[in-house]
């Protein structure tokens, strides 16, 4: 897909969070239905995807983790599909570094870290390491870059 100044400039409008088509196009001067059809297309390449980010001060008994996993294997897609699949699970992603993939759970008070671990993630062979990340506030930062 072609990343022309208009996508780029949608995605930017959108990293606030959902933000109303009308809203982007009128800051924009572009009509709805271009931004309407610009972000189905962005969605159905898969160069964007809308999510929302969990605040897990705002939400009682939950706990947002980040669990990054070094594999034994070059198969990452299968082993983050295989993550994927873990209950709890919100996100995989595969990266570079000294870890192979980072995994986002949303755990809570009946389904904490210890069962997370004893009762899924001893389900995956193939583990090397594990490094857990807990997650106490998280906000969707106005950090200044460009694409």
């Amino acid at each position: 897909m072609k990343m022309d100044e208009i996508n780029i400039a949608i995605i930017k409008h959108m990293r606030d969070g959902r933000k109303s088509f009308k809203k982007i196009a009128d800051e924009l001067s572009l009509t709805v239905n271009t931004v309407k059809a610009r972000v189905n297309k962005l969605r159905k390449e898969g160069v964007l995807d809308i999510a929302g980010l969990v605040n897990p001060a705002a939400i009682p008994g939950h706990t947002v983790i980040y669990l990054c996993v070094k594999l034994k294997t070059m198969n990452l897609a299968k082993k983050g599909e295989e993550f994927g699949r873990l209950k709890g699970v919100v996100s995989v992603s595969v990266v570079t570094g000294r870890f192979d993939l980072i995994v986002v759970a949303l755990l809570n008070n009946d389904f904490n870290l210890l069962e997370f671990f004893t009762e899924e993630v001893s389900k995956i062979d193939g583990v090397s390491s594990t490094e857990t990340f807990v997650v106490y506030q998280s906000r969707n930062l106005k950090v200044p870059y460009t694409l």
